[in-house]
């Protein structure tokens, strides 16, 4: 899963404020799904309690966790690109308290301020290159023969 000493993706600060404006505060049981690969990506989180995992479908097997997502963290990318269909699936390990956003909303908050959006743009790639590099590893202590070489 995840390293201990991966930083946080921050939005800068300027952003994040705004973004917040439109937050709603949720909470989700042990256990609960937030979303399912494939279905419809219409919000997204970000963490303030508990601990998220983002897993992967795999045929005929228990899905495969990519990766753990915890306080301050982002859950979810796929509401910002079309399709707009969630690549993962998550659940919460942990109690979880987080705030939740209405992807539309947010996406409208983008395209009306240049600025902003390029903001959102720029954190979501960022998190999306981390959630690469988390599954690269993670499939490689999956299915490698000697596993992904990280240190211990």
């Amino acid at each position: 899963m995840t390293s201990t000493t991966k930083p946080a993706v921050a939005l800068p600060a300027a952003q994040r404020e705004r973004l917040m404006r439109v937050a709603r505060d949720v909470s989700f049981d042990a256990g609960e799904r937030l979303f399912e690969e494939g279905r419809r990506a219409d919000r997204f989180w970000i963490v303030r309690t508990g601990t998220v995992v983002l897993d992967l479908h795999v045929p005929g097997r228990r899905a495969a966790v990519v990766e753990s997502v915890g306080q301050g963290e982002p859950v979810g990318w796929s509401w910002h690109f079309p399709p707009y269909v969630w690549h993962l699936g998550a659940e919460a390990m942990s109690p979880v308290r987080a705030f939740e956003f209405e992807a539309e909303a947010v996406r409208a908050m983008c395209a009306q301020d240049a600025e902003f959006g390029r903001a959102i743009a720029v954190w979501l790639g960022r998190v999306i290159a981390d959630r690469l590099q988390a599954s690269r590893v993670r499939l490689l202590d999956l299915y490698a023969p000697y596993g992904s070489g990280s240190p211990a």
